[in-house]
Protein backbone atom coordinates (compact mmCIF):
# COMPACT_ATOMS: atom_id res chain seq x y z
CA UNK A 1 0.00 0.00 0.00
CA UNK A 2 2.91 2.34 0.85
CA UNK A 3 4.46 1.59 -2.13
CA UNK A 4 1.14 2.47 -4.35
CA UNK A 5 0.99 5.83 -2.51
CA UNK A 6 4.42 6.61 -2.94
CA UNK A 7 4.68 5.77 -6.70
CA UNK A 8 1.34 7.78 -6.85
CA UNK A 9 3.12 11.03 -5.24
CA UNK A 10 6.04 10.26 -7.56
CA UNK A 11 3.80 10.56 -10.91
CA UNK A 12 1.73 13.55 -9.32
CA UNK A 13 5.52 15.37 -9.01
CA UNK A 14 6.38 14.51 -12.24
CA UNK A 15 3.17 15.71 -13.43
CA UNK A 16 3.79 19.36 -11.99
CA UNK A 17 7.08 19.45 -12.84
CA UNK A 18 6.40 19.18 -16.72
CA UNK A 19 3.29 21.84 -16.23
CA UNK A 20 6.26 24.05 -14.66
CA UNK A 21 8.65 23.22 -17.76
CA UNK A 22 6.15 23.90 -20.26
CA UNK A 23 5.11 26.87 -18.67
CA UNK A 24 8.26 27.90 -18.42
CA UNK A 25 8.49 26.98 -22.10
CA UNK A 26 5.59 29.42 -23.08
CA UNK A 27 6.97 32.14 -20.76
CA UNK A 28 10.30 32.18 -22.69
CA UNK A 29 8.64 31.69 -26.06
CA UNK A 30 6.32 34.95 -25.16
CA UNK A 31 8.78 37.13 -23.89
CA UNK A 32 11.22 36.11 -26.55
CA UNK A 33 8.36 37.41 -29.17
CA UNK A 34 7.93 40.29 -27.49
CA UNK A 35 11.61 41.39 -27.55
CA UNK A 36 11.80 40.63 -31.31
CA UNK A 37 8.35 42.62 -31.86
CA UNK A 38 10.40 45.30 -29.81
CA UNK A 39 13.26 45.67 -31.24
CA UNK A 40 11.58 45.49 -34.91
CA UNK A 41 9.80 48.33 -33.54
CA UNK A 42 12.83 50.19 -32.66
CA UNK A 43 14.88 49.69 -36.00
CA UNK A 44 11.06 50.64 -37.42
CA UNK A 45 10.98 53.95 -35.74
CA UNK A 46 14.49 54.18 -36.60
CA UNK A 47 14.33 53.93 -40.05
CA UNK A 48 11.50 56.75 -40.02
CA UNK A 49 13.73 58.88 -38.16
CA UNK A 50 16.55 58.32 -40.32
CA UNK A 51 14.19 58.59 -43.62
CA UNK A 52 12.62 61.85 -42.44
CA UNK A 53 16.22 63.48 -41.83
CA UNK A 54 17.27 62.61 -45.32
CA UNK A 55 14.09 63.72 -47.37
CA UNK A 56 14.69 67.10 -45.53
CA UNK A 57 18.21 67.36 -46.36
CA UNK A 58 16.75 66.96 -49.95
CA UNK A 59 14.51 69.32 -49.23
CA UNK A 60 16.49 72.15 -47.98
CA UNK A 61 19.92 71.50 -50.00
CA UNK A 62 21.68 73.97 -50.94
CA UNK A 63 23.47 72.61 -54.06
CA UNK A 64 24.93 69.82 -52.25
CA UNK A 65 23.61 67.25 -54.01
CA UNK A 66 23.30 66.59 -56.98
CA UNK A 67 19.60 65.58 -59.07
CA UNK A 68 21.00 61.76 -59.22
CA UNK A 69 21.71 61.58 -55.81
CA UNK A 70 18.42 63.04 -54.65
CA UNK A 71 16.30 60.85 -57.15
CA UNK A 72 18.44 58.08 -55.33
CA UNK A 73 17.81 58.76 -51.93
CA UNK A 74 13.89 59.03 -52.70
CA UNK A 75 13.70 55.84 -54.81
CA UNK A 76 15.54 53.98 -51.33
CA UNK A 77 12.94 55.26 -49.10
CA UNK A 78 9.90 54.66 -51.34
CA UNK A 79 11.24 51.15 -51.37
CA UNK A 80 11.09 50.89 -47.84
CA UNK A 81 7.42 50.94 -47.50
CA UNK A 82 7.46 52.59 -44.36
CA UNK A 83 3.94 53.49 -44.37
CA UNK A 84 4.48 56.36 -42.37
CA UNK A 85 2.15 59.60 -43.24
CA UNK A 86 4.72 62.55 -42.01
CA UNK A 87 7.37 60.56 -44.05
CA UNK A 88 4.40 60.08 -47.26
CA UNK A 89 4.10 63.74 -46.74
CA UNK A 90 8.25 64.26 -47.09
CA UNK A 91 8.45 62.08 -49.74
CA UNK A 92 6.47 64.35 -52.00
CA UNK A 93 7.88 67.39 -50.71
CA UNK A 94 11.22 66.13 -51.85
CA UNK A 95 10.13 64.98 -55.03
CA UNK A 96 8.41 68.83 -55.64
CA UNK A 97 11.80 69.89 -54.91
CA UNK A 98 13.96 67.62 -57.30
CA UNK A 99 11.40 68.51 -60.11
CA UNK A 100 12.09 72.18 -59.37
CA UNK A 101 15.43 72.07 -59.38
CA UNK A 102 15.75 69.89 -62.66
CA UNK A 103 13.40 72.84 -63.91
CA UNK A 104 16.05 75.49 -62.68
CA UNK A 105 19.15 72.99 -64.09
CA UNK A 106 17.30 73.16 -67.39
CA UNK A 107 16.53 76.75 -67.49
CA UNK A 108 20.27 77.50 -67.03
CA UNK A 109 21.36 75.36 -69.71
CA UNK A 110 18.98 76.94 -72.13
CA UNK A 111 20.13 80.50 -71.08
CA UNK A 112 23.82 79.00 -71.78
CA UNK A 113 22.94 77.64 -74.63
CA UNK A 114 21.43 81.24 -75.95
CA UNK A 115 24.46 82.82 -74.32
CA UNK A 116 26.83 80.78 -76.28
CA UNK A 117 24.71 81.31 -79.72
CA UNK A 118 24.41 85.48 -79.05
CA UNK A 119 28.62 85.31 -78.63
CA UNK A 120 29.11 82.95 -81.69
CA UNK A 121 26.46 85.42 -83.45
CA UNK A 122 28.77 88.37 -82.74
CA UNK A 123 31.85 86.71 -83.28
CA UNK A 124 30.48 86.13 -86.67
CA UNK A 125 29.30 89.31 -87.44
CA UNK A 126 32.68 90.61 -86.35
CA UNK A 127 34.26 88.29 -88.88
CA UNK A 128 31.45 89.61 -91.32
CA UNK A 129 32.71 93.35 -90.23
CA UNK A 130 36.63 92.51 -90.46
CA UNK A 131 36.36 90.63 -94.22
CA UNK A 132 34.35 93.72 -95.53
CA UNK A 133 36.73 96.24 -93.99
CA UNK A 134 39.51 94.07 -95.28
CA UNK A 135 37.97 94.14 -98.64
CA UNK A 136 37.67 97.90 -98.42
CA UNK A 137 41.10 98.28 -97.81
CA UNK A 138 42.36 96.30 -100.55
CA UNK A 139 39.88 97.65 -103.07
CA UNK A 140 40.08 101.51 -102.66
CA UNK A 141 41.12 103.63 -105.05
CA UNK A 142 41.51 106.56 -102.81
CA UNK A 143 44.96 106.09 -100.54
CA UNK A 144 43.56 108.15 -98.39
CA UNK A 145 40.24 105.71 -97.82
CA UNK A 146 42.66 103.32 -97.67
CA UNK A 147 44.62 104.18 -94.89
CA UNK A 148 41.00 105.29 -93.18
CA UNK A 149 39.64 101.34 -93.50
CA UNK A 150 43.23 100.64 -92.02
CA UNK A 151 42.82 102.71 -88.87
CA UNK A 152 39.05 101.58 -88.60
CA UNK A 153 40.04 98.01 -88.89
CA UNK A 154 42.78 98.19 -86.34
CA UNK A 155 40.27 99.27 -83.75
CA UNK A 156 39.29 95.57 -83.75
CA UNK A 157 42.81 94.44 -82.03
CA UNK A 158 44.72 94.83 -79.02
CA UNK A 159 47.52 96.25 -80.77
CA UNK A 160 49.29 97.01 -84.37
CA UNK A 161 51.43 94.37 -83.73
CA UNK A 162 48.95 91.52 -83.20
CA UNK A 163 49.99 88.59 -84.78
CA UNK A 164 48.55 87.84 -88.26
CA UNK A 165 49.09 83.47 -89.12
CA UNK A 166 48.20 82.57 -92.78
CA UNK A 167 47.30 78.88 -93.44
CA UNK A 168 48.97 77.79 -96.49
CA UNK A 169 48.16 73.66 -95.70
CA UNK A 170 45.98 72.06 -93.49
CA UNK A 171 45.44 68.03 -92.72
CA UNK A 172 43.36 66.92 -89.70
CA UNK A 173 46.04 67.66 -87.12
CA UNK A 174 48.80 69.28 -89.36
CA UNK A 175 48.54 72.46 -90.17
CA UNK A 176 51.09 74.96 -92.12
CA UNK A 177 51.54 78.85 -92.43
CA UNK A 178 52.90 81.17 -94.20
CA UNK A 179 55.78 83.67 -92.66
CA UNK A 180 54.16 85.30 -89.35
CA UNK A 181 53.48 89.07 -89.70
CA UNK A 182 51.51 91.53 -87.93
CA UNK A 183 47.87 93.22 -88.98
CA UNK A 184 49.81 96.77 -89.40
CA UNK A 185 51.51 95.03 -92.56
CA UNK A 186 49.33 92.61 -93.14
CA UNK A 187 46.91 95.62 -94.12
CA UNK A 188 49.64 97.46 -95.72
CA UNK A 189 50.12 94.62 -97.51
CA UNK A 190 46.08 94.60 -99.22
CA UNK A 191 46.42 97.98 -99.94
CA UNK A 192 49.13 97.73 -102.19
CA UNK A 193 47.52 94.51 -103.28
CA UNK A 194 44.48 95.84 -104.63
CA UNK A 195 42.72 92.60 -103.48
CA UNK A 196 42.38 90.31 -100.80
CA UNK A 197 43.31 86.88 -100.85
CA UNK A 198 42.55 85.59 -97.81
CA UNK A 199 39.50 84.58 -95.57
CA UNK A 200 39.32 84.57 -91.70
CA UNK A 201 39.92 81.06 -90.38
CA UNK A 202 40.10 81.70 -86.65
CA UNK A 203 40.35 84.29 -84.22
CA UNK A 204 41.58 84.98 -80.61
CA UNK A 205 40.42 87.26 -78.08
CA UNK A 206 41.86 88.99 -75.27
CA UNK A 207 40.07 90.02 -71.94
CA UNK A 208 38.91 93.17 -73.06
CA UNK A 209 37.02 91.61 -76.46
CA UNK A 210 40.28 92.53 -78.62
CA UNK A 211 41.40 90.73 -81.02
CA UNK A 212 44.85 89.09 -79.94
CA UNK A 213 45.75 86.59 -82.64
CA UNK A 214 44.26 86.42 -86.23
CA UNK A 215 44.32 83.30 -88.46
CA UNK A 216 43.54 83.22 -92.02
CA UNK A 217 43.54 80.85 -94.60
CA UNK A 218 44.04 81.22 -98.66
CA UNK A 219 40.42 81.59 -100.58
Amino acid sequence: MKRIIGTTITSQLLMLLLAVAVAGGFSSCKSQKKIAAQKAAAERAAQIEQAKQDLLLIINDQGNMTVGEKEDKVAEIVAMDLHDAEVDALIERAQQAIERQKAELKRQEEERLRKEREAQQQEEQKFDKLEDIFDRVAGNKSLEMSNRSIEEALRYFSSPDVPVLIIVYIDNEITDYDKPTTIRKYLEYLKDQGKNPNDIHNVKFDANGKINELELIKK
